[in-house]
C-alpha cells in the first residue's frame, strides 16, 4: 500500500499531539497534586468527588453554626450560674433577717445589702454578648431587657423569643434563654392565687396552697377572708368577692384548718390556727418574679415592722417558699443550656468522625499518587521524545539521498 506524504506527516502530527496532551495532562496532575482536575480526566470520580465536596462544606456549615452557639450558651449558663449563687446569698440575708434577736437597724443593713444584690442580679439579667447584644432579651436584643419602673418594680420589655441554630441536618438548638423564662415566670409556690396577709393577723397560720382545681367554673376575682364570730364564740369563715358591696361567696361555719375550703373552681388550703377578727385576700398570680419577691422582702424588712409577728412570719414563709421556686426555675434554664451543651459537643465529634471519612474517600478518588504520575511522565516524555526524532528523520528523508 502506498502511503503520501501528506497521510505520512497527518499520522505523525497526530502521534505527537497525542504524546503532548497525554504528557500535559501529567503535568497538570503533578502540579495540582490532584488525578482528576476537570470531569473529563474521569466523569464517574468526578461526580463523587463534587459530592464529597458539598456534603464537607455542609460539614464546615455545621460546626460554624455549633461554634456560635455554644459561645452563647456557654454566656448563658455561666450568668445563670452567677445568678444562682447571688441569689443563694440574697436568701441567707432573708433567713437572718428572720432573726427574732435582730433590731429594726439591722435588718436595714441587710435590706441595704440585699438591695445592692438586687442591682447586681439585674445587672447579670442585662448582660451583653461581644456584639453587644444583650443576651436575656429573647428577639429584641438592641435594648436591655430589665429595669426599674416608677414604683421600683422590675419590669422585662424582651419577648420570650427563642433564637435557633442547625446543627445537622433536621436538628436545630436552642442558643438563648429568654429573660422572661430564666428570671421572670417561676411557678407561684401555692399554686394559683397570691395571698396578702393582713398586718393585725393574731392567729399563727399561713395559706398553704391556692389552686384552680375546676376550671370550667373557676371565677377570677380578688377574695377576702374573714375569720368571724357566729355569735356564740365559735368562728365562722366568710369569703367575699371584691365587689362593692362585696358579696359573701361561701360560709364555712364551723371553720375547721384542716378541712380546704372550696368555691368558684378554687381550692384553698391553711396550716395553723387562725383567730377571730383575722382576714387575708387572695388575687389569681400564676407565675412568680424572683425580682419582685427580693424586692418584698426588702420592703419587709424596711418597714421597721417586727417580722415576727404572726403576719410577718407568713409573709416570709411566702416569700421564701417564692425564692426557692424562682431558684428551682433558674437552675432548670441552667440545666438546659448544660444539655445543650453536651448535645452541640456530640454533634461537633459526629461531624469531626464524618469529615474525616469524607476526606479519606475524597483522597482516594481524587489524590495523586506522585511515584506513579512521576513514572507514567518520564514514559510519556519518552514516547514523546522518539515520536519527535522518528518524525524528524522520516521527514527529512528524500528519494534523492539515495539516487
Amino acid at each position: 500500500m502506498r502511503i503520501s506524504t501528506g497521510q505520512m506527516f497527518q499520522q505523525n502530527t497526530n502521534s505527537i499531539l497525542e504524546k503532548q496532551s497525554a504528557t500535559n495532562t501529567i503535568m497538570a496532575q503533578i502540579s495540582s497534586g490532584k488525578k482528576v482536575n476537570t470531569a473529563g480526566d474521569d466523569p464517574v470520580a468526578a461526580i463523587g468527588i463534587d459530592n464529597l465536596k458539598q456534603k464537607n462544606a455542609l460539614v464546615d456549615q455545621f460546626v460554624k453554626n455549633i461554634d456560635y452557639a455554644t459561645n452563647h450558651i456557654q454566656q448563658a449558663e455561666s450568668q445563670l450560674g452567677q445568678a444562682d449563687t447571688l441569689v443563694g446569698s440574697m436568701k441567707e440575708s432573708v433567713l437572718r433577717g428572720i432573726n427574732g434577736s435582730m433590731t429594726s437597724a439591722e435588718r436595714q443593713v441587710i435590706a441595704d445589702d440585699m438591695r445592692q444584690s438586687l442591682e447586681q442580679l439585674m445587672s447579670i439579667a442585662n448582660t451583653k454578648d461581644e456584639s453587644g447584644n444583650y443576651i436575656f432579651a429573647g428577639n429584641k436584643t438592641n435594648s436591655a431587657p430589665f429595669a426599674f419602673d416608677n414604683n421600683g418594680d422590675v419590669v422585662y420589655s424582651g419577648d420570650s423569643g427563642i433564637r435557633k441554630s442547625n446543627i445537622a441536618a433536621g436538628v436545630q438548638v436552642n442558643t438563648n434563654v429568654p429573660g422572661d423564662t430564666a428570671f421572670m415566670n417561676a411557678p407561684n409556690a401555692m399554686g394559683d392565687y397570691g395571698v396578702n396577709y393582713s398586718s393585725s393577723q393574731q392567729g399563727d397560720f399561713v395559706v398553704s396552697s391556692a389552686k384552680i382545681t375546676n376550671a370550667a367554673t373557676h371565677v377570677a376575682d380578688v377574695y377576702t377572708f374573714n375569720f368571724v364570730d357566729d355569735g356564740t364564740g365559735v368562728m365562722n369563715l366568710e369569703v367575699s368577692d371584691s365587689a362593692l358591696p362585696a358579696n359573701i361567696v361561701t360560709t364555712v361555719a364551723p371553720f375547721d384548718a384542716s378541712v380546704p375550703v372550696s368555691f368558684n373552681g378554687i381550692e384553698i388550703k391553711l396550716t395553723g390556727e387562725p383567730k377571730i377578727g383575722d382576714s387575708f385576700s387572695i388575687n389569681e398570680v400564676a407565675e412568680v418574679s424572683i425580682f419582685d419577691t427580693f424586692s418584698k422582702a426588702i420592703a419587709l424588712f424596711e418597714s421597721g415592722n417586727d417580722t415576727q409577728t404572726p403576719a410577718g412570719q407568713s409573709e416570709l414563709a411566702q416569700l421564701l417558699n417564692n425564692i426557692d421556686s424562682g431558684v428551682n426555675q433558674m437552675s432548670q434554664q441552667r440545666s438546659l443550656t448544660g444539655n445543650s451543651l453536651k448535645v452541640l459537643q456530640q454533634y461537633s465529634d459526629n461531624h469531626i468522625d464524618e469529615k474525616l471519612i469524607n476526606t479519606s474517600a475524597l483522597s482516594k478518588l481524587e489524590d495523586l499518587d506522585f511515584a506513579s504520575a512521576i513514572t507514567e511522565f518520564e514514559k510519556q516524555q519518552l514516547a514523546l521524545s522518539a515520536a519527535s526524532s522518528l518524525f524528524s528523520k522520516v521527514s527529512s528523508t528524500s528519494l534523492f539521498d539515495y539516487i
